[in-house]
């Protein structure tokens, strides 16, 4: 029955039928819709409520929150107070501040008009925005602003201030508002008014909170209309972040203090219709201190989210009720199988696309306080930086509610068949139970692909330049026209100095060195080979893993010849593998946003099968956590596994968390801030599940996730550590504090510490020769690297060309 109702060709005669239907029906298609849009996470934020001003010009017949002014009365909260409660509130964990006021004060009561003019206002709106701004500035906490009706312009200046704005619509029928009629003398509850307001925030793309307010006179036929309603705006704008379904309740001192509650049949009843018309995806709520003894039946109708709920502030319009106790509520929801969530006033869905939703004055603070499904961080976990892992995840696990749609996507990652991008996309977002359990599955896979050996191996990474003319806005490694003033001076490293670097890398045990660097104007496809060259002068047996598919693809085109042609010529100079860098994320609507000017998708897959081709076995790596999605994610593991498949050409695969603190584009605002803890380790189990059959090798950076980090993901599907560097430039570059090189032994001991026995390898995942090792022990302190300024290497050319 969910599908039938909520066909979208069904029309309004198909949603006038929900008031006939019997409720059990209602409530088993609506329960139905809730569980496959929302699984079994129950949603929640975090706020203190801010009562901004009482007045009002309003007269609504059952309210309490509006009051006449009175001799002697403050009229409105002072700045002062506001931040008192709002860094309080901080202090306490709170994310969102929700101001509440009267409806346009000033249009009735002088003494509002007086106290704005003393405040040095025009209008209480001006005040709210200034308000919003401070608070945001002072505390962090995210304004949610509920100020009444307005226009668009209006609309347009509050969003720079709120990520979200609320007004309920409460009800469609005019009558309300005849003699007698719980809005009469109520300008501002003029259902078309307020239908305009909403619409107002559709056109300037404004995550909007709306409902009904149910039992006031209403009749079941005009709730459905207010529902088609606000279902048409949310169809053609797609705004409305949730819809609140709110019971009257009668309350002494007011008009209709005497007057009937809606029943608990009522309140189900329009949730259910609510949820069935408004379809799987909307978010439906109902505040839970106003039902306090129903809430299993509430979520049996259809609802997802809890609204807001306060550990410091009461609810000023319903102050009779109680907010519920937030560890009483998660603990009683996981008894009967859900989740409680946290997330911030504006809901994941809108948070997790900042650039369509989002003023750019709001989107920094909401990229950096989300996740990659838009929910709000876990912890204060930073790639590169932080030493430890979060407490949460040295917890021993708990009794935790599992989510059906993960449990059903994890069984099937589990067969030969290739998953779904969706199921890939569903098993990033585990949590909790869920996270533990794909860490589970991908670790006992792990031990069945490669039993309980780590691997590493000993190499050093050579950056012969970091000048570069692309534009990537994910590194702080290249100096050129992006961010010229980050760290270190533009340079470029002597042949002899790689050649010397090479030999230095054999005389301490190493059996690799990676060479990597920008894409610097002056260098062509001879540039490469002089590289490669050197290396291999300096060290003849050393193993060359060089050269990502841009460095490829560049030497190739100012070559003029093929990438297959040029990297065969690569391999016969002593090319022995290529680095799978450059990859970033394989999905071009990302690509824009980080690296506009790189390689595309396709070309970086058709450069690995190229180099695949000619023999020359490649790593794979992602690069994640900053303007990504799961979907995308998901997108690129299986890109990368149908091309392990088709080529056996991957030797392993390397999740890279972005380094966030010196990237230029999260310097302005532009990215995350890297990915959470759950995510990181996330990427290294999906990989396995997704990748193990084709790419047998996920290999976890000690550099990234640090040492305790990198623990965790070996107890999550990886099998290899990487390398020993002796020198790492381009993590510490974008703000890593991790070390530049980490020995043998201590490689051995960071294995053993996760129980698991450590092998030396080669760079193609043969067993390096003992000899190496015990050089390695034994090897002496690394000289001072040598780096020429571009500039005067430069000069240098232009005077031997003369």
């Amino acid at each position: 029955m969910a599908d039938c109702l909520r066909a979208p060709d069904s029309g309004p005669a198909a949603f006038r039928a929900l008031k006939d239907a019997p409720l059990a029906t209602l409530l088993a298609a609506a329960n139905a819709l809730r569980e496959r849009g929302h699984g079994a996470r129950i949603s929640y934020s975090r706020k203190v409520f801010l009562p901004i001003t009482h007045l009002c010009r309003d007269t609504c017949r059952y309210c309490t929150f509006a009051r006449p002014p009175r001799r002697g009365q403050q009229i409105y909260m002072t700045e002062a107070e506001v931040l008192d409660v709002a860094r309080k509130g901080a202090a306490m964990g709170c994310r969102e501040a929700l101001f509440t006021l009267g409806d346009n004060p000033e249009a009735r009561w002088k003494e509002s008009r007086e106290a704005l003019d003393q405040l040095g206002f025009a209008s209480t709106m001006d005040y709210v925005a200034h308000l919003a701004k401070r608070v945001i500035e002072e505390t962090g906490l995210l304004p949610h602003l509920n100020p009444g009706l307005m226009d668009e312009a209006r609309m347009a200046e509050l969003r720079a201030v709120s990520p979200s704005i609320g007004l309920m619509l409460e009800s469609i029928s005019p009558r309300l508002m005849e003699r007698g009629g719980p809005h009469y003398g109520c300008p501002d509850k003029e259902p078309i008014a307020r239908l305009k307001t909403i619409e107002a925030a559709g056109r300037t793309r404004t995550p909007f909170t709306t409902g009904l307010l149910i039992g006031i006179g209403e009749t079941r036929d005009e709730r459905i209309e207010a529902l088609e309603a606000l279902y048409d705006l949310h169809t053609e704008y797609g705004h409305i972040q949730e819809i609140i379904i709110q019971p009257f309740r009668a309350k002494p001192g007011t008009r209709m203090h005497d007057a009937p509650e809606p029943s608990e049949e009522e309140l189900l009843w329009t949730l259910a219709a609510a949820r069935i018309i408004m379809g799987s995806g909307a978010n439906i709520q109902t505040p839970p201190n106003l039902s306090p003894d129903g809430l299993q039946h509430l979520i049996e109708a259809g609802v997802n989210d809890l609204g807001g709920i306060s550990p410091l502030t009461p609810d000023f319009v319903n102050p009779e009720a109680p907010w519920p106790h937030l560890g009483a509520l998660a603990t009683h929801l996981a008894e009967h199988g859900y989740e409680l969530a946290e997330r911030l006033t504006i809901y994941p869905e809108y948070a997790a696309a900042p650039d369509r939703w989002l003023h750019p004055a709001i989107a920094p603070r909401i990229r950096i306080a989300t996740d990659g499904a838009g929910w709000p961080r876990e912890d204060d976990w930073i790639t590169g930086r932080s030493r430890e892992a979060p407490d949460w995840a040295k917890l021993a696990e708990q009794a935790q509610p599992r989510r059906r749609s993960v449990a059903t996507a994890l069984a099937r990652a589990q067969t030969d068949t290739r998953p779904s991008e969706a199921d890939v996309a569903i098993l990033f977002d585990a949590r909790g139970g869920d996270y533990r359990d794909v860490c589970a599955v991908a670790d006992e896979q792990r031990r069945k692909q490669n039993g309980d050996v780590v691997s590493y191996v000993v190499t050093r990474n050579i950056n012969y330049t970091n000048v570069c003319t692309y534009a990537c806005g994910f590194c702080a490694f290249s100096k050129g026209r992006v961010a010229p003033e980050l760290r270190s001076a533009p340079y470029e490293v002597e042949y002899s100095e790689i050649a010397r670097r090479a030999a230095e890398a054999w005389n301490r045990g190493g059996t690799e060195v990676c060479l990597q660097g920008g894409i610097h104007p002056s260098y062509d496809g001879q540039t490469y080979l002089d590289i490669l060259a050197a290396a291999k002068s300096g060290a003849p047996n050393i193993h060359v893993h060089a050269f990502s598919p841009l460095e490829i693809m560049h030497g190739a085109s100012a070559r003029g010849i093929s990438v297959r042609a040029y990297l065969q010529e690569l391999k016969a100079a002593g090319l022995g593998s290529v680095p799978g860098t450059a990859a970033e994320i394989l999905d071009d609507e990302a690509r824009a946003l980080l690296c506009p000017d790189k390689l595309t998708a396709d070309e970086w897959i058709n450069v690995m099968r190229d180099a695949h081709s000619v023999g020359l076995k490649s790593t794979s790596t992602i690069m994640f956590g900053h303007v990504d999605t799961y979907t995308q994610w998901a997108r690129h593991l299986l890109r990368l596994r149908d091309l392990a498949e088709e080529t056996g050409g991957f030797t392993e695969f390397v999740p890279l968390p972005f380094v966030a603190d010196e990237a230029p584009m999260h310097r302005k605002g532009k990215s995350r801030r890297g990915p959470t803890f759950r995510e990181a380790v996330l990427m290294h189990a999906v990989a396995r599940l997704v990748l193990g059959r084709f790419i047998p090798n996920i290999q976890t950076s000690w550099v990234k996730m640090g040492p305790e980090g990198a623990v965790h993901c070996l107890k999550a599907g990886a099998n290899d550590i990487g390398g020993t560097l002796m020198n790492e430039t381009i993590t510490r570059s974008a703000g890593a504090r991790h070390g530049q090189e980490r020995p043998p032994l201590e490689m051995e001991a960071l294995i053993a510490s996760a129980g698991r026995t450590p092998r030396l390898r080669t760079t193609l995942y043969g067993d390096a020769p003992n000899e190496r090792r015990e050089t390695a022990i034994h090897a002496p302190e690394l000289l001072p690297i040598q780096q020429t300024p571009a500039a005067r290497r430069k000069r240098q050319a232009a005077r031997a060309e003369t």
